[in-house]
């Protein structure tokens, strides 16, 4: 251990995470999962938390890192015979790993890298690598660790959920409730520049039962079949991220040189944008996710359709309700808001969906005008409908296909989200949907997110989100969640979504209602 981490010798160890991940990845009781953590937390020193939070939730606090499978591989040692890594050591390791680059930066890392191996136990060893490849998953989902930090600290869970929508790290906020308390979290204000974790809608069983359920004080909206775009301005400072927070301003300059346009000074926008052709109807989604990529200006343009101001002129709006937000938004981007209508009779809003579809969309959205903004969370404030049953499910694996597919990989594994933190929930199998692209596709690049296979079956991490149409589900006891999927099949993959984004097993339950 070098001279420069002495500062960490007597800092909580490394192993203690490792205890509580794998405690946590032990049992399926959400309340058993807090309370480990919960516990772990209790205990941390100040600078501590950030980095553990993160590796708990599966990630780094450094971000990506620029450390291969192979490099990693090649790094591992004998164990040690006990543990002595603290978690500032590891922190700090991991924070010169991902500044080195340069000249002689490849020796550099396997130096570093070796150092860290040699001085982990077995199991640190195999926590580290499963962190730095991604693959920790031991149901520490953000769920589970925003109740956790709630526990550790008997603070009120919305108020740590609230501070982590308008900081947009989870991280940040278990730290600021575990030193600060509930001034620190109130102190939590939205920061134009700084990306918010966007509302959620739910699923809707029908048009009829959102109405039923929200009453007459509604907003009823366009379902685009586009990405979800979020925009800040701050004077001549413009900014767009993407539903992940991903920044990609420099990927869209014709939504930057329209937010340009507008009458106002310092807003934050909510919305979709989407690559239309020339009859003004929408392209399919993979054309407008491939400009998030795009550097050239002869690619397809995008077209922005904000629905919801979350900030405007000096004026924090997430906590007003939405008929006022809507307002905000009206008086400075009336001709890019998304197609809606308010207080619509039940007559008049089944007109309205008709529309949407005949537009080439892909339903309504049904919105409560008294609500307010939470992110993250998919309440029943806001609900989507769609004319067939669509989930956005994760892919747990695929067979090999025969006959015509012979060659490919086809016949997908479909799991659903554990709202608790569990691994994915298996929920059925499908073929159908698949195009010779998509085959082509998929064969190409489930191999990259492989973690085992057998004869007939290549098992992925998951990490694919797949967006699946079905006409319902019925009561099974072949798959563990007690449902399966009837008559599902592919739309289209969901590259702007991770699988903490799929949907629940609870929401395919509720289709048996």
């Amino acid at each position: 251990m070098t001279p420069a981490y002495e500062r960490y010798r007597r800092g909580v160890l490394l192993a203690n995470v490792v205890s509580a991940s794998g405690q946590v990845g032990a049992t399926r009781s959400r309340r058993a999962k807090i309370e480990v953590l919960a516990q772990l937390l209790r205990g941390l020193e100040p600078a501590e938390i950030e980095p553990t939070v993160a590796w708990l939730s599966g990630e780094l606090r450094q971000g990506r890192i620029g450390t291969g499978w192979r490099t990693l591989a090649s790094a591992r040692a004998d164990p040690a015979s006990a543990p002595t890594l603290t978690v500032g050591v590891v922190d700090d390791l991991l924070t010169e790993l991902a500044a080195t680059g340069g000249a002689g930066s490849a020796g550099r890392r396997r130096e570093l890298l070796g150092s860290l191996f040699a001085a982990a136990t077995a199991d640190e060893q195999e926590f580290l690598f499963r962190l730095l490849t991604g693959d920790l998953r031991q149901g520490a989902l953000e769920g589970v660790m925003t109740d956790a930090v709630a526990v550790a600290t008997a603070l009120a869970p919305d108020d740590i959920r609230r501070a982590f929508m308008l900081s947009g790290r989870l991280p940040l906020t278990a730290a600021i409730a575990l030193t600060e308390g509930a001034a620190g979290l109130a102190a939590v204000r939205l920061q134009v520049g700084r990306p918010v974790r966007p509302m959620l809608a739910s699923p809707g069983e029908s048009l009829a039962g959102a109405l039923a359920q929200l009453g007459t004080e509604v907003s009823v909206e366009y379902k685009l079949d586009g990405a979800r775009i979020q925009v800040h301005r701050d004077g001549g400072d413009i900014r767009v991220f993407t539903r992940s927070l991903r920044e990609i301003t420099t990927a869209v300059p014709e939504l930057v040189e329209l937010v340009a346009g507008l009458p106002c000074w310092k807003a934050v926008f909510d919305g979709e944008t989407l690559a239309l052709n020339d009859s003004g109807r929408p392209r399919p989604f993979q054309e407008t996710m491939s400009r998030f990529g795009a550097q050239s200006e002869r690619e397809l343009m995008l077209r922005p359709y904000f629905f919801d101001c979350l900030h405007l002129d000096g004026v924090d709006l997430v906590d007003e309700p939405l008929s006022r937000r809507l307002e905000a938004l009206e008086s400075v981007a009336a001709q890019y808001r998304i197609p809606s209508t308010l207080r619509p009779t039940a007559d008049q809003a089944a007109a309205y969906f008709d529309s949407a579809l005949a537009d080439g969309h892909e339903g309504v959205m049904v919105k409560a005008l008294d609500s307010v903004y939470a992110a993250g969370r998919r309440g029943s404030a806001w609900q989507k409908v769609k004319p067939e049953h669509t989930f956005d499910l994760i892919v747990l694996g695929a067979e090999w296909g025969y006959g015509r597919r012979t060659g490919y990989l086809s016949n997908l594994h479909l799991g659903a989200r554990d709202p608790d933190g569990g691994e994915p929930i298996m929920v059925g199998k499908t073929f159908k949907g698949l195009t010779d692209a998509l085959l082509r596709w998929q064969t190409e690049e489930f191999p990259r997110h492989e973690h085992s296979r057998d004869q007939h079956t290549v098992y992925l991490k998951p990490e694919l989100v797949v967006e699946i149409e079905l006409d319902g589900v019925q009561v099974s006891s072949r798959y563990p969640g007690g449902v399966a999927l009837r008559f599902a099949r592919v739309l289209r993959y969901r590259p702007d979504k991770t699988a903490a984004e799929a949907d629940t097993i609870d929401a395919l339950r509720a289709l048996l209602r």
